[in-house]
């Protein structure tokens, strides 16, 4: 048995000039306490507590429907002006700042493509495109006046003519949800039941690429900042960060979702990606992290059809089955209101105080805590045991084969099927 003893210079803290007084080690900077990590540790763990403590993200529910709410459009130039469709055919335009309707009409009884001008026809639409069959989503573009529409294909309209002025087919099934980019105006993208996600070129006369998943795609979302990126919501529960330029792997993998995730919609700086789902909860993320760092729910909230974030970032809209259209806060815990010099300068230095100890073991139990219900309890627990027991039968599986016949999949790149183009 080998001891080895600790030993140290007696130098090291006993004065020269006097071998009884011990050294004392000081800081020369006066900007600098001798405290100062742990005070600002515990001025970090009661901001975190103080945050979960006001984290109320529930501003009001904006209630008119008499059906669920599937669809939200945003106004790009006004921050108080949403559009809101419902499964009975009624469209309603709301202010925000009051939460009342300040405009409605019955939108669709047969197959048509209508558009409104509120201030000169009032509920009567101005146009009317006749359709050749049904259509399951519209977009505009963002400058020009042509929108999109998707069924059994992509038809690229005129607002002033009858007659689609191009179309798009590459062998899909029926097509959900038609985005068009917001900073390459030119490029759009689908998705359809047929478990592919095709991107179009207006300058060109067919579609670019096709990807196809192991899963439904429900909805895309464009990186507004990022010309080349954009997100998928899969029914498998996750959404898929793609860039469009190679689309062999995912960038990213947002998960945290117990059911299919039917909507999603980027923030206007491109950090953020709000997530509605089946499981009747609502996500938020950054955009370049793989859980969520919020989740919203009510006990009367019922499946989150349509999401999307309002155009200074500050807060989220939220669609439902239960026919409303809820309003909540992009941040749980910030308050509403104008706030003073000295209050500003408060709230940042304590958030720079989470950010900086945000590592530590109880402050980061207490800003990564939330409480869900059961029901989403129990659906994490069970997704859980899934995923360990694919996990464990591939590992035995791995073990007992021959040596690289059953390679390791990489997590981004385990649900596509492939590529065309």
């Amino acid at each position: 048995m080998k001891v080895k003893a600790l030993s140290r210079s007696a130098s090291d803290y006993i004065r020269e000039t006097s071998h009884d007084i011990h050294k004392i080690k000081r800081n020369l900077d006066p900007n600098l306490h001798p405290f100062e990590k742990a005070r600002e540790y515990t001025r970090a763990l009661n901001a975190a507590k103080l945050e979960r403590m006001f984290a109320k993200p529930f501003v009001g529910a904006l209630s008119g429907h008499a059906d669920g709410v599937y669809c939200l459009a945003k106004h790009p130039k006004n921050l108080t002006t949403i559009i809101s469709g419902s499964g009975d055919g009624e469209l309603r335009i709301w202010d925000l700042t009051d939460r009342t309707t300040i405009w409605k009409a019955l939108g669709h009884k047969n197959k048509t493509v209508k558009i409104w001008n509120p201030v000169q026809s009032g509920e009567e639409p101005s146009f009317i495109h006749p359709a050749s069959g049904s259509y399951s989503a519209i977009d505009h573009h963002r400058s020009d006046p042509i929108f999109a529409t998707s069924g059994s294909q992509i038809d690229i309209w005129d607002e002033n003519r009858s007659d689609p002025i191009k179309t798009f087919t590459w062998d899909a099934d029926t097509i959900n949800t038609v985005r068009f980019n917001q900073t390459e105006t030119n490029i759009l993208g689908s998705c359809g039941t047929d478990r592919t996600i095709i991107l179009y070129d207006l300058r060109m006369d067919s579609p670019i690429v096709k990807l196809v998943m192991q899963m439904k795609t429900n909805a895309i979302a464009w990186n507004p900042l990022e010309a080349f990126n954009f997100t998928a919501a899969n029914e498998d529960h996750n959404c898929y960060t793609f860039d469009m330029r190679k689309m062999e792997c995912a960038l990213n993998v947002l998960k945290d979702h117990v059911s299919a995730v039917l909507d999603l919609d980027y923030s206007p700086t491109g950090e953020e990606i709000v997530t509605g789902s089946y499981d009747r909860t609502l996500r938020i993320y950054n955009a370049r992290q793989g859980h969520s760092r919020d989740v919203y729910h009510t006990k009367r909230m019922q499946r989150i059809f349509c999401v999307k974030f309002s155009m200074d970032s500050k807060y989220i809209l939220s669609g439902s089955d239960d026919g409303n259209v809820r309003l909540w806060k992009a941040n749980a815990s910030e308050k509403i209101g104008p706030k003073d010099y000295r209050e500003r300068a408060h709230l940042e230095y304590t958030d720079r105080l989470k950010e900086r100890y945000k590592i530590l073991p109880e402050i980061k139990r207490i800003l990564r805590h939330r409480n869900v219900p059961k029901a989403i309890q129990n659906a994490q627990k069970t997704k859980r045991i899934m995923l360990q027991s694919q996990k464990r039968k591939e590992e035995n599986l791995r073990k007992h084969s021959k040596k690289g016949s059953v390679p390791y999949q990489v997590e981004r790149k385990k649900s596509i099927i492939g590529v065309a183009k």
